[in-house]
């Protein structure tokens, strides 16, 4: 088939739930201690899914992590006296926003000609920390064939690596060389940078990026303070255009004229902070969307309903619309549970451009597995999870005997 961009989405998992454990994500905080409805969640990611599957676009999709993680609660002695902080970081279903599962290097860009994946260290917060050797074992199988795939250990922890959701790539097309942009981080305000500027320049070497087509960019510290934890809050990239807010950059002239530099085609579609403040872009994730290449060639923007419910938001997205820009249109879609926990379309989708034939086909979506998977979550998954039944040992049994269904629905017992 050749090369094409797949989004391997999240499946949202069983444990599902708003413990607001993520500093500097406004929309986690903000929801902190709500109830939040798994069963609602997953089937909303899925319809994503299916949404862009109908755009005729290729889908894999990866699983939940096994929850709740008994290693971390054993290593941290969690008791009834612990605080609740920690026994909820066993219980995080933050995995579901594959954004943060890896950085991917397409094979046009690599020294050896592979499609190379880094699991993301995420050690900057607790419950996040405890997924990379998860995700890795996911990855070695999805991607299990060496002559087209090589899957790495995480970088050091002491060096933070937040995966993809700080990485771009511009290209002429997918399966031509590419310039691959890392974005990295120094603190913003009360909240911390969790990308390190060596996490990605070790990455880059890792993957044996040419430097002459890598570059490395100061994410805006007054955007990290701003809530945009991560650069794919104001920033997002695809084929030649770079999607960007005016603030998204520490430098932004100097940004724009370095990637330029690299990439001379460079198409930048700026969205002005006299149109959309820095407050609105992140409470409506409107850069926090997936940037799409239709099979038409037209450029889609996939973004969450927030955005048309914000009226500078989508004023300014009819007015591009209304314009001659590369971008020709903006799909809403319904992710709010997701969104409540602080991640949008772009969050819950991890990009590889590889040859479907490639990959293993079980991480693979069709119409009939993805009726399959809807099945096992509307049986299995719970209905609603509240504060207070966090490690309720009924809801224990519910949450592995949901992902434990899945696994074997689609045969990939091996994860258990």
């Amino acid at each position: 088939m050749g090369l094409s961009e797949i989004n391997f989405d999240g499946i949202v998992g069983p444990s599902h739930n708003y413990a607001g454990l993520s500093l500097g994500n406004l929309a986690s905080a903000s929801h902190k201690g709500d109830p939040s409805y798994p069963r609602a969640a997953a089937l909303q990611g899925l319809a994503k899914m299916r949404h862009n599957m109908g755009l005729g676009l290729a889908q894999g999709f990866l699983l939940p992590l096994p929850r709740p993680n008994g290693d971390l609660l054993a290593r941290l002695a969690v008791d009834d006296t612990a605080e609740r902080a920690l026994l909820a970081a066993a219980w995080s279903a933050s995995s579901m926003w594959t954004a943060n599962a890896a950085t991917v290097s397409p094979a046009p860009d690599t020294a050896d000609g592979r499609c190379h994946l880094t699991p993301a260290n995420l050690s900057t917060m607790l419950h996040r920390a405890q997924e990379w050797p998860d995700t890795r074992r996911q990855l070695a199988i999805a991607f299990a064939d060496k002559r087209h795939f090589a899957v790495h250990d995480a970088v050091p922890g002491s060096l933070g690596d937040e995966g993809a959701a700080n990485h771009m790539r511009l290209c002429e097309s997918h399966d031509a060389p590419g310039v691959e942009v890392f974005v990295y981080g120094r603190q913003g305000g009360e909240f911390p940078a969790r990308q390190h500027e060596q996490a990605s320049r070790a990455v880059a070497r890792l993957h044996g990026l040419d430097p002459m087509r890598t570059v490395f960019i100061e994410q805006n510290p007054a955007a990290i303070a701003a809530g945009a934890f991560h650069n794919d809050v104001v920033a997002v990239a695809n084929g030649t255009v770079l999607f960007t807010h005016e603030l998204a950059f520490a430098d932004q002239q100097g940004a724009y004229e370095t990637i330029s530099k690299a990439f001379p085609g460079l198409e930048v579609v700026e969205v002005p902070a006299s149109a959309v403040s820095l407050e609105d872009a992140i409470r409506s994730y409107l850069f926090n969307a997936q940037l799409l290449t239709l099979p038409s060639g037209e450029m889609a923007l996939v973004v969450p309903e927030e955005c048309h419910d914000n009226a500078a938001v989508w004023a300014w997205c009819e007015g591009m619309l209304a314009g001659n820009g590369p971008i020709r249109q903006v799909i809403p879609v319904d992710v709010r549970q997701s969104m409540a926990n602080g991640g949008g379309p772009a969050c819950l989708r991890l990009r590889v451009v590889a040859d479907p034939a490639t990959v293993d086909p079980r991480f693979l979506l069709s119409e009939g597995k993805a009726e399959l998977i809807e099945r096992v979550i509307a049986w299995s998954w719970p209905e609603q999870i509240d504060p207070s039944d966090i490690g309720n040992p009924a809801l224990v049994r519910t949450v592995v005997a949901a992902r434990n269904a899945l696994l074997a629905a689609l045969e990939l017992q091996e994860l258990g």
